[in-house]
């Protein structure tokens, strides 16, 4: 339950976030899958979710990199808030064609939300956008 209310508010927080280009959630009105996330999905949208940085692959590499209370791994659903950027982790063998092709962007990070205070996590985004 805290996963999921902490994974829409910070969603929703990164929405308006001036140094953020997007946010793909499901549990967010504007996703394509928000209802069908709401038909099958009936305890809640879940705790991951990708969002686009404004600045592309550099400033993505500087977020992940000034995170302080957010860790940087693979792993998805510990109850520590994660955090990634697959362009030059997970997908980095990839060339950009077959990056796009699965769903990989240069500014995109992957984040698995945990239980921590959400005004800590939202803190730790901000100074790391900021940085």
């Amino acid at each position: 339950e805290r996963h999921q209310q902490n994974a829409m508010a910070l969603a929703q927080w990164l929405k308006e976030h001036p140094k953020v280009a997007s946010v793909t959630y499901t549990g967010l009105p504007d996703s394509p899958y928000h209802e069908l996330a709401k038909k099958y999905l009936t305890n809640g949208f879940g705790s991951l979710f990708t969002f686009e940085v404004k600045g592309g692959y550099d400033a993505a590499k500087k977020f992940i990199n000034s995170l302080q209370l957010t860790s940087h791994v693979a792993n998805l659903g510990d109850a520590k808030t994660l955090a990634i950027h697959s362009a030059s982790t997970t997908h980095e063998q990839l060339t950009d064609e077959e990056q796009i092709a699965a769903g990989v962007s240069k500014s995109s990070i992957r984040v698995s939300v945990g239980i921590e205070h959400i005004d800590d996590i939202k803190a730790d985004f901000d100074q790391a956008l900021n940085a």
